[in-house]
């Protein structure tokens, strides 16, 4: 197998986020294997030069000429594109990200129909960007996937909904807001779907607390595990 397949191998490319330290980040836990002297970086993909190699650049010529024809920059709403294990991923400026996910539904050389959700993404270590949406686009018409992603700071957390475009995102929105904080402007309900309604914080971020400190809502308290009683 080639060592470039293999998930998480990056080799130098691409643009560093974050140090982690140990197997798993954990510290404190007294290992014993070295494992916890395990130094490595994080790094996210960098853009991907020309040619992208089959069908990928006929939507991406497509797209920077639908985009062109209605007046804007490709180069302004496109920030970068990544071809990554196989799969082509355009990263969007966040403000023109309805625009562009009409275009690739209604071009007819695009026709990218169907957006089978959104996926809230946390990573704490890229200043400016910890908070990242992706949204899968398939076409039913010629059986082609795509990805799209945008960023939104920790201090300005707002993305544009895309249940005008898209109106099955609905509920995925909902579900990533509630679980990671991303608020999508202009959705018809942004409301949490699993959580209480007065939750504090985003059970889904890097930095939420896995345990050890009390809970409260409605009213109920709900004592950290330490605390809890005992039935063994």
């Amino acid at each position: 197998m080639n060592a470039q397949n293999l998930p998480g191998q990056r080799g130098d490319h691409g643009e560093v986020i974050d140090t982690r330290r140990g197997m798993f980040g954990a510290t404190g836990g007294g290992d014993t294997s070295g494992y916890g002297g395990l130094v490595r970086s994080v790094r996210m993909p960098g853009a991907t030069p020309r040619p992208y190699g089959g069908w990928f650049d006929e939507v991406a010529d497509e797209l920077e000429g639908a985009l062109d024809e209605q007046g804007l920059v490709p180069g302004n709403a496109i920030e970068k594109t990544v071809v990554d294990r196989g799969e082509l991923t355009f990263h969007i400026e966040r403000r023109y990200l309805p625009t562009v996910a009409k275009t690739l539904r209604d071009d007819p050389a695009l026709r990218f129909e169907l957006c089978t959700g959104v996926s809230g993404v946390h990573f704490p270590g890229d200043k400016g960007r910890e908070l990242h949406a992706v949204y899968h686009l398939r076409s039913i018409t010629h059986n082609r996937l795509i990805r799209l992603e945008v960023t939104a700071p920790d201090a300005d957390p707002h993305v544009p909904s895309l249940v005008g475009v898209y109106p099955t995102n609905d509920w995925h929105e909902r579900e990533t807001y509630d679980f990671f904080g991303l608020v999508f402007d202009g959705h018809p309900a942004l409301t949490r779907i699993m959580m209480p309604d007065d939750w504090q914080g985003f059970p889904q971020r890097k930095d939420y607390p896995l345990g050890g400190i009390p809970v409260e809502y409605k009213g109920a308290q709900i004592p950290a595990p330490d605390q809890r009683r005992s039935y063994t």
